[in-house]
């Protein structure tokens, strides 16, 4: 299996899993800030979600969204929303690398600026997920019993965290691997889990405040993404 040469340096930021008794509690503010800004999005974004609904009904046709069962906070299930990106009906991994032949056209071109999850802020009004948390995985991916996971799935998943910012070009790396599917969860999900921890510990206003600004900065200029920069920047 060919391992992403961007991988190796974030093996040595992350934290090495959960500490022994430790918890992690949403800050007071969270929940409020979280309507605040959910609110705000979809008022501010509402031209670019009927933009993006009337091209993927044009080119493809219904559905426009795309909803899929995720883990969520003490595991308890609820359902992802998504613009629809890929072809009804094709089977395959629920992971994504680049070039997969399921991606529309029009789909391509919301994966690459992260429009296709601009829905999940209803599921952020809905109280399933937060801004900021871990993305949460399909049910085939978690494993419960592991210390990782436990102490993840202690906190509400979100759209964006440091872990799945600095995974930007995620399925890039994975379209080198011989065995994408090996690789995500031999290297990269534990990886994306031990950064998710390391986060929540020195989680602070201000810190997040600047995950959201990198989040969207990135989201609509990804040219410019700098791993490197990234970590630096929220002091990982």
């Amino acid at each position: 299996m060919q391992r992403h040469k961007n991988l190796a340096p974030l093996m040595i930021v992350a934290s090495k899993g959960r500490r022994a008794g430790e918890t992690f509690a949403e800050p007071a503010f969270s929940r409020g800030f979280d309507i605040g800004m959910a609110v705000t999005a979809v008022v501010v974004l509402s031209p670019l979600f009927l933009i993006s609904a009337v091209l993927i009904l044009l080119t493809d046709g219904r559905p426009i969204f795309f909803r899929q069962k995720r883990v969520g906070r003490y595991g308890e299930l609820f359902d992802i929303l998504k613009f629809r990106t890929m072809e009804i009906g094709n089977g395959g991994p629920a992971i994504t690398a680049a070039g997969d032949g399921r991606v529309t056209l029009v789909g391509a071109k919301l994966r690459k600026y992260k429009i296709d999850e601009l829905p999940q802020f209803f599921c952020v009004l809905r109280g399933h997920m937060s801004l900021i948390g871990p993305r949460p995985e399909v049910p085939e991916y978690v494993e419960p019993s592991d210390d990782l996971w436990e102490a993840v799935l202690q906190m509400r998943p979100g759209i964006t965290d440091l872990a799945s910012l600095a995974f930007r070009d995620e399925e890039d790396m994975l379209a080198l691997a011989e065995d994408p599917e090996t690789l995500y969860r031999r290297s990269v999900l534990p990886e994306k889990l031990r950064l998710n921890i390391a986060y929540q510990r020195s989680r602070s206003l201000m810190r997040d405040l600047k995950l959201l600004w990198l989040t969207a900065r990135y989201s609509f200029y990804p040219k410019g993404f700098d791993r490197n920069r990234v970590m630096g920047a929220l002091g990982a």
